[in-house]
């Protein structure tokens, strides 16, 4: 029996079909907060793009073999695996020998199929197509992926963005509104366009979320994920084992990597910010105000006067160069960067140029936080 499961965002759609029910409510799950992800009759797809993902090792071996018939191959890096890409004539046909999937895509019709040996690879690997699918339809139709969180004010929509690199604490503002009664929209990057006169329309880019073990504690969900634990759930199975080891154990000091400067975090799937934390989710709203956060561990939350605006560069806007984990080898794109056109960018940039910029300081002190974002909300 095909199971089939609908996402839609904005003005773009994408179905998912499967053998295994496990993979459609995987994206049904994963999208289904921010996204209208929702079952629908495989036998009503007709017109959408569509991901067709099948468990089937002899459709996977068939597939794999053509790869390697003689055609010319790329090597490239796909969600941190090998793949290897080639054409069958209009197709472009791929295997990722490491995950045992195998790949097709005809651009005339649409059809991206997967054929793979286990359901715990395919399930994930047709959500992250997917998503690539509706990525691609809204940047040929004008959108661009800012590289920010957001909070949306659930009474006007009024949207604010929170911009910086890696650690600046996007993440840890977007959440303390959110615990201030904002919705959390996106808690790494988002998806934009211009739209009316004046304003910038605002839509998630649906994914895990990536939680320092302090900040859970300091927000008052560890014993909410500890139970949870212990109850026999878990998290995304992303999340490093000596996390989940730490949740249980109660223990919320940070973990690193060996010889790295790299944080294993909490990965929290995105409807367990509602189930779990209380925390309700965004699908949409528009730009109000730019926020530039900068973590102090020692200081006090407040907002920092100073100059600051946004560039067009790798910490605000998503560009190919960042995206290489999931380069864009099928063409789902049509040829557009995977942060949008660059007139898609410009026309977005020059309308949030005239929105309130605010540079705060932000710490772990929740109360303090949220007092200092409930100041910088005040301006919008």
């Amino acid at each position: 029996m095909i199971s089939a499961t609908r996402l839609e965002a904005a003005s773009a759609a994408v179905a998912v079909l499967s053998n295994r029910t496990e993979v459609t409510e995987w994206s049904r799950r994963y999208f289904g907060p921010w996204w209208a992800a929702s079952a629908v009759e495989a036998s009503a797809v007709c017109a959408d793009p569509v991901v067709v993902a099948t468990v089937d090792p002899t459709e996977y071996a068939e597939l794999t073999l053509q790869v390697h018939d003689g055609r010319r191959t790329d090597e490239v890096e796909y969600a941190r695996h090998r793949m290897l890409v080639a054409r069958d004539g209009e197709d472009i046909i791929a295997a990722s020998p490491d995950e045992e999937i195998a790949y097709r895509r005809t651009a005339s019709t649409g059809r991206l199929e997967l054929s793979g040996s286990g359901v715990a690879e395919l399930a994930p690997a047709a959500a992250r197509l997917a998503r690539e699918t509706i990525r691609g339809q809204l940047l040929r139709d004008g959108w661009a992926v800012l590289h920010a969180s957001a909070a949306v004010r659930p009474e006007d929509g009024a949207t604010l963005l929170a911009f910086g690199g890696k650690g600046a604490g996007k993440t840890t503002t977007a959440l303390l509104l959110a615990s201030a009664g904002w919705r959390l929209l996106a808690n790494d990057r988002v998806l934009v366009r211009p739209t009316g006169e004046r304003d910038v329309e605002v839509v998630p880019w649906p994914s895990a979320a990536a939680l320092g073990l302090g900040l859970v504690d300091s927000l008052g969900w560890g014993a909410a994920a500890r139970g949870h634990l212990k109850e026999g759930g878990s998290f995304h199975p992303t999340q490093h084992e000596t996390v989940t080891a730490a949740l249980l154990a109660g223990d919320f000091t940070p973990l690193w990597e060996d010889g790295k400067r790299r944080e294993r975090k909490v990965q929290v799937w995105p409807d367990q910010f509602p189930a779990l934390f209380g925390v309700e989710l965004a699908a949409g709203g528009r730009a109000a105000g730019l926020l530039f956060p900068r973590v102090e561990a020692d200081g006090s939350p407040d907002i920092v006067h100073g100059d600051q605006t946004l560039g067009l560069g790798e910490d605000d806007f998503m560009s190919g160069a960042t995206e290489d984990r999931y380069p864009d080898v099928f063409e789902l794109a049509g040829g557009v960067d995977g942060g949008g056109r660059p007139s898609a960018r410009d026309a977005v940039s020059a309308r949030l140029a005239k929105l309130p910029h605010l540079r705060v300081r932000v710490t772990h002190d929740v109360p303090a936080g949220v007092a200092a974002l409930r100041k910088a909300a005040e301006v919008i």
